[in-house]
């Protein structure tokens, strides 16, 4: 600390062990990537279907003329590269490695797409899955993304806290599911998007209920759905209810995602569509 210190750190042009500015820590991406907007999805517990929110969020996207990534955060579980049926390696040149593309024009990077076998485990500790993370972020070549839609790993812990320091979000996707148990989950991941300053969209609740074939009748499977009380609680939107359909399951595990005919997330589509207009 300088004599004469006044102790008012934003008039001043040098820093001290005093200095008490919050510091930028957003990592910027490759010199040669575009990227206009970047969506993290997350949820406080595993199990809720994040990452086909994620994939169902990247295809209604695709589908309204934009070009699309997805950077597959969940190191040690990633699930991406199946549901869109990507196989193969990751290429790369001199001046970067690139994405893995899909039948639908969708950019792909996963740790799946850099093993020898899917099946094999990654068995890192936080600080290494942390890293490799933010090198899907600045070590690859992004060519004119509109969107990029980060699918998280669950919880608060050291990827997703990487994530919200290091990358600059637009704002990320909660995925809760119907139980009451979920009000609390989802507290967890509010108070840390708040304590890390990063905008919430909204709510996405999955398998809110099963509607039968026949009848068409709406059944709550997993009980009552809370998700409208817990959005009102803390002042967000829902952006979507998407039910327990199989036809989604068996198209994520043929790798066809890409060609379900109903994403139910249209709501979402167009807040996002919306904030990319301004």
């Amino acid at each position: 600390m300088s004599e004469g210190c006044n102790h008012d750190c934003s008039s001043c042009g040098s820093t001290c062990g005093e200095d008490a500015r919050l510091q930028d820590m957003h990592e910027k991406p490759h010199e040669l990537s575009e990227i206009r907007h970047v969506i993290a999805v997350v949820s406080g517990k595993g199990g809720v279907g994040k990452s086909m929110v994620t994939g169902l969020m990247s295809v209604a996207m695709a589908r309204k003329g934009c070009h699309v990534g997805i950077i597959d955060a969940d190191i040690t579980g990633p699930s991406i590269p199946k549901m869109f049926g990507v196989r193969g390696e990751v290429c790369g040149s001199e001046a970067g490695a690139y994405p893995v593309t899909t039948a639908g024009g969708i950019d792909i990077v996963s740790m799946n797409l850099l093993l020898e076998e899917s099946t094999d485990p990654v068995v890192w500790r936080g600080p290494i899955l942390s890293g490799v993370v933010k090198q899907f972020w600045h070590d690859f070549i992004w060519n004119d993304i509109d969107y990029m839609f980060i699918d998280m790993p669950p919880g608060t812990g050291d990827v997703p806290l990487t994530v919200m320091q290091s990358i600059k979000l637009d704002g990320i996707i909660i995925v809760t599911s119907p139980q009451e148990l979920v009000s609390m989950i989802v507290e967890k991941a509010v108070k840390m998007a708040e304590l890390m300053s990063v905008p919430i969209l909204g709510l996405v609740e999955n398998m809110s209920y099963f509607e039968c074939p026949d009848c068409g009748s709406k059944h709550e499977i997993f009980g009552h759905s809370h998700v409208e009380e817990i959005a009102k609680q803390y002042n967000i939107d829902v952006l979507g209810r998407m039910p327990m359909q199989p036809g989604l399951a068996a198209a994520c595990d043929a790798g066809q995602l890409e060609t379900v005919p109903k994403v139910y997330l249209e709501k979402a589509a167009e807040k996002l569509l919306a904030m990319g207009n301004k």
